[in-house]
């Protein structure tokens, strides 16, 4: 069994370097499935039948690939919110069950139990809470009320005195586990409830790192060294990624958690001091993109929203036959979750060699012709660069501004997910083509294709 467990370590570590990159990831999440079938069946192995093994394989199988090939993509940082969950609440009942299996377990053995019940009960209750603001179940926006960090605080002190009592004597304080389940559970509700739509990315992220924090919990209590070998992984990366995420939106962790970014709406704009938006036709666009001879392509979530990946990569295929270099100029925390925008351009056959991030693009966007913004906003919004005033103010952006002409497809002047106004809109390079984003882009395919 420890072979096996070697080999689906390895396995991990192998797929997890994989999954950063675009051109890899497919394989890497395919490699580290299998090492978690093998991890699964050798733990599993001499303490069940193989029937009973491969009725949860099929079953779980089953439910996982129905999921999948449902859920659209613009509910996909909805799912992964649920999953992280779903791994939270495993955590905790393992937990719960082996306290009650060994009533009196070791010091170390009780510590792991309340810390895998406690973090598994805050990403379950958190999580779902993710998935309702991100399904709009419950409003997106961050909800604050006086004294919050106060309670936030005096539930999480409360939560290690319990759990400083329970490890002292586990068989005399089952009560106090029962507490520390229900803080648990209104503490994920809590830190939730203060972060808005726009910090999703962010929250899926740290969710996730909880998720494994509390599986390699887990593992100390089941003295399975496979399930603190991933968890440790699964916590150390989502860490990471929230680590880059933040650094994406130029701001601190404990500002995303604690700030609550976008509760209060931006100013509206003095009139007259933003210039004139000028809107044009997807006909008028097709001129512009036929004579040009480089264009950059934002999306953002809009484009998600709207299922255009496809079409966007016919009029890309038409712009290179028309000897038009094309590029996809990607942001870190475009879209709802991280990787958004890679996964629905990948969807739809895009070469990973045209995949450019925001690094790699902002020094070459004044050579640029095109600018299209697909639905994005925020991470193109240019008060971030130039406006101290503004809540994004010192965000990295897509400098799309600075094209030679930015087409913007939006369906209305609606400020984005952070609810912040968007000078771009009012540029005198900017032009608006208001509408669905699927449809506008398939009008201009037309143009192409009648010539």
């Amino acid at each position: 069994m420890e072979w096996f467990y070697i080999i689906a370590a390895s396995l991990f570590v192998v797929g997890l370097k994989m999954l950063s990159s675009p051109e890899t990831a497919r394989h890497g999440n395919l490699v580290s499935a299998v090492g978690m079938l093998l991890a699964i069946v050798a733990t599993l192995q001499g303490r069940m039948s193989f029937s009973w093994i491969m009725a949860g394989f099929l079953i779980g199988s089953a439910a996982g690939a129905i999921s999948a090939y449902r859920v659209k993509m613009t509910a996909m940082p909805e799912m992964v919110a649920l999953f992280n969950g779903f791994g939270g609440l495993a955590s905790l009942l393992v937990g719960w069950a082996e306290y009650h299996m060994h009533r009196t377990p070791p010091t170390f053995t009780t510590a792991s139990i309340y810390l895998a019940v406690l973090i598994g009960g805050v990403t379950f209750t958190g999580s779902v809470l993710a998935f309702a603001k991100l399904s709009e179940l419950v409003p997106g926006k961050p909800v604050l009320f006086r004294g919050q960090q106060v309670i936030n605080a005096l539930l999480l002190a409360g939560a290690v005195w319990f759990g400083v009592l329970f490890t002292i004597a586990p068989e005399a304080h089952y009560t106090i586990l029962i507490f520390g389940v229900i803080i648990s559970l209104v503490l994920g509700i809590l830190s939730v409830l203060p972060i808005g739509g726009a910090d999703m990315p962010v929250v899926i992220c740290l969710l996730n790192s909880y998720s494994g924090l509390a599986a390699a919990a887990a593992g100390f209590v089941l003295a399975n060294d496979m399930m603190i070998v991933a968890g440790s992984l699964v916590g150390a990366s989502g860490i990471i990624l929230c680590q880059i995420m933040c650094k994406a939106m130029n701001r601190s962790m404990a500002h995303v958690l604690f700030s609550g970014f976008g509760s209060a709406a931006s100013a509206p704009a003095e009139a007259g001091t933003k210039g004139e938006v000028k809107s044009i036709s997807p006909q008028d666009a097709y001129f512009a993109l036929e004579a040009a001879r480089s264009v950059v392509i934002v999306p953002g979530y809009g484009m998600a929203v709207a299922q255009a990946q496809h079409v966007v990569k016919e009029l890309a295929d038409h712009l290179e036959a028309n000897g038009t270099e094309v590029k996809y100029a990607i942001h870190p925390v475009a879209g709802r979750m991280p990787g958004h925008m890679n996964v629905l351009l990948a969807e739809a056959d895009v070469s990973y060699d045209q995949l450019v991030e925001m690094d790699t693009i902002n020094p070459a966007m004044p050579t640029m012709d095109v600018a299209i913004v697909i639905g994005a906003n925020d991470v193109v919004n240019p008060a971030a660069r130039e406006d101290k005033s503004s809540p994004i103010y010192g965000m990295p952006i897509i400098n799309v501004d600075r094209a030679h002409t930015a087409f913007v497809l939006k369906r209305s002047m609606a400020p984005g997910f952070a609810g912040v106004e968007n000078p771009l809109f009012f540029n005198e390079n900017t032009r608006m083509i208001f509408g669905d984003a699927k449809q506008t882009l398939q009008a201009i395919v037309t143009e192409f294709k009648a010539t």
